[in-house]
């Protein structure tokens, strides 16, 4: 059963104002794939696009495929976020990656150094 209607890929500049871009290209998926191949740490916050209709998961999982293909290579890769932790245990990946969070934004404002209110709770006892 097809979820979506006709998808075409264009560039992010040209997506028409009565459309909306759900998914990432092969060029995007290229790039991306290029940057975390040669990184030693990636923190991945958010999917690429509407992961959960297979039509529109292509770029989530490839992003996915290269976040476990660094982990074996050696980098530190932490998936944080409700949807990103979704997104990489569909992806059958869940496993293959150094940590994942379901804690997004407030994994991102702790590594801003921000105090987090439950943190700061728990060091006052």
């Amino acid at each position: 059963m097809k979820l979506t209607g006709e998808l075409k890929t264009v560039p992010s500049s040209a997506i028409p104002a009565d459309q909306e871009g759900i998914d990432i290209g092969e060029e995007s998926v290229k790039k991306f794939s290029e940057i975390i191949k040669n990184a030693k740490t990636v923190l991945w916050n958010g999917p690429m696009g509407v992961f959960e209709c297979p039509d529109t998961a292509k770029g989530t999982f490839a992003v996915a495929e290269a976040l476990a293909s660094a982990t074996k290579s050696g980098a530190l890769t932490i998936i944080g976020g409700g949807d990103s932790a979704s997104a990489i245990k569909k992806a059958k990946l869940l496993d293959q990656v150094t940590h994942v969070s379901t804690g997004g934004g407030a994994s991102l404002e702790y590594l801003e150094g921000k105090i987090l209110p439950g943190v700061a709770a728990l060091n006052d006892k």
